[in-house]
Parts: structure tokens; C-alpha cells; sequence
């Protein structure tokens, strides 16, 4: 009897161990995908606190390094933004702007939300890839 518990002690210590592997893989191949290029594209979102309103981002992502256009509601034309992305964490803003604002947050598939800053007001934003 001893050596049946045994057995299934090490059975299920072995099963789990499987099972942990496949997870860590499963999320070693999501943030992989994410790091490829999946920002690249155009998302849609809003920002409240200090401001508020409505933007459009157009994203082109070379393994962590984001360049693109934010169109902000409140304003005339695009202006151009750059930025990183390093698993789940982002962080971007305007380039060669001097009303400058930074963005910060994270990035789950075609989802992201954080904060930003503009001087010193500041607020949260949040987006999807459209």
C-alpha cells in the first residue's frame, strides 16, 4: 500500500510539473507575439482627468521600439509620438512638440491603459486596437 501512495505522490508531482511547463511556455509565446509587432496598427481611445477627449494612435513597432501619429481630438492635425514597449509595460510620447505629454501603462492583446502627463496636469487614458 506504501508504495502505491508513493507512486501517486510522484504521478501527481509529475503531472504538475507538465502542466506548469505549458503554462510558462503559453506566456513566453504571448509576450514573444507582443514584442513582434502586435502594437502595429491603428487604436482608438479616450483620456480624462486634467483633459479630456478622444485620440487615435497609428503605431509602427520594431521589436521594443514604438513610432507613430496621435491625433488627439482636442487638437488640429497629428503630431508624431515615439515610444517602448517591453512585455506588457509601454511608455510614450510626443516628439518635437513643446507641449509635450507622456503616456504610461500596459498593453493585454488589443487592449491598453494608463496615465498621462501634460506639464504638470496629468490623468488616465485607455485604448484598443481597432
Amino acid at each position: 500500500m506504501r508504495k502505491r501512495s508513493t507512486a501517486a505522490i510522484v504521478t501527481g508531482v509529475v503531472v504538475v510539473a507538465i502542466i506548469v511547463g505549458q503554462l510558462a511556455t503559453a506566456g513566453a509565446a504571448t509576450n514573444s507575439r507582443l514584442s513582434r509587432g502586435s502594437l502595429t496598427g491603428t487604436w482608438s481611445g479616450t483620456y480624462r482627468g486634467a483633459f479630456r477627449g478622444t485620440f487615435t494612435l497609428h503605431w509602427t513597432q520594431s521589436k521594443s521600439r514604438l513610432t507613430g501619429t496621435i491625433k488627439l481630438s482636442s487638437s488640429v492635425g497629428r503630431t508624431n509620438i515615439a515610444g517602448t514597449v517591453r512585455g506588457r509595460t509601454i511608455s510614450f510620447g510626443t516628439v518635437g512638440n513643446s507641449n509635450a505629454i507622456t503616456y504610461s501603462g500596459s498593453v493585454s492583446g488589443t487592449s491598453m491603459s494608463g496615465t498621462y502627463k501634460a506639464g504638470r496636469a496629468g490623468g488616465t487614458w485607455s485604448a484598443h486596437k481597432t
